[in-house]
């Protein structure tokens, strides 16, 4: 579970409930205008998407509370260590080796090299790979910036209505206060949702992406070294570009 997740969502929701008090949240209680909003927002992205993507939506939005905690210098170590074996045994020797291995796209790539595909042929699979990778992700982010986008139009949407009502009933100028704090709530909650949930959450899915992205890259070039037949030392030092510095000299350390 990614706590930060966690943490900045109800974070954020004790703040609104701690400022608005105890006293006031039944005035910010409004279940039309949730419809109005939410409703209006999954209605407009019903549009927008096909209803394939629409329900693989939630599915999406797991990836932002699931924390991932992938070790990269432990897959360099592999890297490393298959190079050495490939060297010193032949390239059929990491063939046992493939089947331990937990990810599904180096796995792919040791196979091609195991058959002996030419390694510019291997890179453009992978890559090609990848590049669906990375327009399956953009396609989740999307939903989620839609629904961003949508949430404080539809809240205005809401508050339009209010006022037409509102406008309706002038002659009792004792309720115009009320339907004015009624009318803008509609506004709140799309404002709330679009910055509180829908935008952050496929802000994270970005992050989560790009950081697999950096990963899969860095794969792509240890498959290639070794079909190339490099030096253990040189396939450490060329996949240790893809970590952070500080991070890289804190493992050299350890």
């Amino acid at each position: 579970m990614d706590l930060a997740t966690i943490i900045g969502i109800f974070t954020g929701i004790g703040l609104l409930v701690f400022s608005i008090g105890t006293e006031n949240m039944a005035t910010f209680l409004h279940p039309p205008s949730v419809m109005i909003v939410v409703g209006g927002s999954f209605a407009a992205i019903f549009v927008n998407f096909s209803l394939k993507e629409v329900i693989s939506v939630f599915k999406v939005a797991k990836n932002a509370f699931k924390a991932k905690s992938i070790n990269i210098n432990l897959i360099i170590d592999k890297f490393v260590e298959l190079s050495k074996k490939s060297r010193k045994d032949g390239i059929l020797a990491i063939e046992k080796e493939i089947p331990k291995l937990r990810d599904p796209f180096m796995a792919m790539g040791l196979e091609m090299t195991v058959d002996g595909i030419e390694p510019e042929i291997i890179r453009n699979v992978m890559e090609t790979e990848l590049t669906y990778q990375i327009e399956r992700h953009k396609r989740g982010q999307s939903i989620f910036l839609s629904l961003g986008t949508y949430a404080p139009a539809f809240g205005m949407i809401g508050t339009l209505m209010g006022l037409i009502a509102m406008l309706k009933n002038l002659d009792s100028p004792e309720n115009i206060g009320l339907g004015m704090s009624i009318a803008l709530i509609t506004t709140f909650y799309g404002a709330v949702l679009a910055n509180l949930i829908f935008l952050p959450l496929s802000g994270k899915l970005k992050n989560r992406s790009e950081e697999e992205i950096i990963l899969r890259e860095m794969m792509i070039e240890g498959v290639i070294a070794i079909q190339y037949g490099e030096h253990p030392f040189n396939v450490e030092r060329l996949l240790s570009n893809f970590i952070e510095p500080t991070k890289r000299r804190k493992t050299n350390k350890e």
